[in-house]
């Protein structure tokens, strides 16, 4: 069966079990998750989702998400949504969005700061996909320009991986503008101020601006100026000269201030985002490392991990890469070693070490979801040991950093092995990727080690059945 057929039967699988199509309201997908708003969620039939082959775990959360995988969720979103649209029961649904409904369930269930961060989230992971692409890129080229290979070829190369990096600017103006009611292009006019060469002109308190000052902090500050400046134009001025006069003073006062004030200060706080970096890991590495490695995953649990978008991207637009992800990485070697305990020890509970070795090399990949959501958080202390493993495997690395050896990604998103190839640091490749394997492999055993030996025991399966580790479920 073709890619195109199996993503089609998947989505028609999945369907049904959510309610069907006038149950779902929105349809959206992010890296591995499919994210559905549903109206009524009693109507969904989570065990026979669960047990769907294509469906690695489920989270509901402000939407009802359904892990399906890096590429996989990407094919079937389509399908999926097609399905919805065609149902005249359904066309209504997702033309009208239930705004009713989902300002009651943030009402319910989110609060500011969590609305803030998802906000923050929507601008940043749809350019996820363009930086691991030109990260990889860049990889390969730095490892072709070292070994002195196809020296005609890596100029373009450099061109390739690049180019997204020298407006991303832009694109965050448009991802700003749009998430918060602007116009996306007035948007990205105004953020494309923070690259443009012409800046080297400007003098600002005595100092000459250089072009991308304040990065995408200043170009996420300059979008969402302009997007205010517009809605203020939209309520005062007349209809016969709106399209004349609101995008003209939308840019031209969203500019200044840009140039005068936001490219200054953004700039600032960018800088201070990478001092904040380079002393925290130099100077405190394997505390720092340790920290962050083991309470990445309570992070994700909460959300709150998404504050960390903006960070990652700043350091890898200001020093090429983000030193913070490969320890933050850790928490998943942590996540592996745990299920492999929870599989040597529950040896008798097939049902579970099934879910475990389907899961398995997702998590190697980097895609946690299934091992925390069917096995480790379920049982409740495999969850404990896992940070106990991603704690020792951050401060592995954050050691090397305080030797002067910093390990980076070039992009965001991937980890475990798939974080290989968008390595970098201010030493070898060799030596760089060499430490991260040291991290991930002490992040496996000490993973390993405390859940065999503290994170088993009488543990409560899901369903209230009490399994001792190494003995036959009762």
């Amino acid at each position: 069966m073709s890619t195109e057929a199996t993503a089609r039967a998947t989505a028609a699988a999945l369907l049904p079990l959510v309610g069907g199509a006038a149950n779902v309201t929105s349809v959206a997908h992010c890296m591995t998750r499919l994210r559905l708003g549903l109206r009524d969620r009693t109507l969904v039939r989570e065990d026979a989702l669960r047990a769907l082959p294509a469906v690695l775990g489920v989270v509901d959360d402000d939407t009802y998400q359904i892990v399906l995988g890096p590429g996989a969720v990407a094919r079937v979103t389509p399908e999926f949504a097609a399905l919805v649209a065609a149902s005249p029961t359904a066309a209504g649904a997702l033309e009208n969005r239930g705004a009713e409904l989902r300002a009651a369930r943030r009402e319910r269930n989110a609060t500011p700061l969590r609305l803030l961060l998802r906000r923050v989230a929507n601008i940043f992971v749809p350019l996820i996909p363009a930086l691991i692409g030109c990260g990889i890129i860049a990889g390969l080229n730095g490892l072709l320009v070292n070994l002195g290979l196809l020296a005609s070829l890596t100029p373009a190369l450099t061109a390739v991986a690049s180019g997204f990096m020298a407006l991303i600017a832009v694109f965050v103006g448009l991802n700003t503008a749009k998430e918060f009611g602007g116009t996306p292009v007035l948007g990205g006019a105004a953020a494309a101020i923070v690259v443009h060469a012409g800046v080297a002109k400007v003098t600002v308190l005595g100092t000459t601006l250089s072009p991308g000052q304040g990065g995408v902090l200043g170009a996420l500050a300059a979008a969402l100026l302009a997007t205010y400046v517009e809605k203020w134009c939209r309520g005062r001025v007349p209809d016969a000269l709106d399209v004349l006069l609101t995008p003209t003073v939308t840019v031209l006062v969203a500019g200044l201030v840009t140039i005068y004030g936001l490219m200054y200060a953004a700039g600032e706080v960018s800088s201070a985002i990478g001092t904040a970096a380079d002393w925290l890991l130099g100077r405190t590495g394997a505390f720092a490392g340790l920290i962050l490695g083991g309470l990445f995953l309570p992070l994700v649990m909460l959300g709150l991990h998404q504050a960390l978008i903006p960070i990652h991207t700043t350091l890898i637009d200001q020093q090429g890469y983000t030193v913070l992800l490969p320890i933050l990485a850790m928490a998943g070697a942590g996540q592996v070693g745990a299920a492999l305990a929870v599989y040597v020890r529950l040896r008798h509970d097939r049902t579970l070490r099934t879910t475990i070795r389907s899961a398995l090399p997702a998590g190697l990949l980097g895609v946690g979801e299934p091992l925390v959501y069917g096995v480790s958080l379920p049982l409740g202390r495999p969850f404990v040991t896992a940070c106990a493993g991603g704690a020792a495997g951050g401060a592995f690395v954050g050691f090397f950093s305080m030797l002067g050896d910093r390990v980076g990604s070039t992009a965001i998103g991937p980890s475990g092995w798939a974080l290989f190839p968008l390595l970098s640091g201010n030493r070898s490749l060799t030596l760089t990727a060499a430490i991260y394997a040291g991290g991930l492999l002490t992040g496996y055993l000490v993973g390993f080690g405390a859940t065999y030996f503290f994170g088993l025991g009488a543990v409560e399966r899901p369903g209230g059945t009490a399994v001792t580790a190494g003995a036959a479920p009762r």
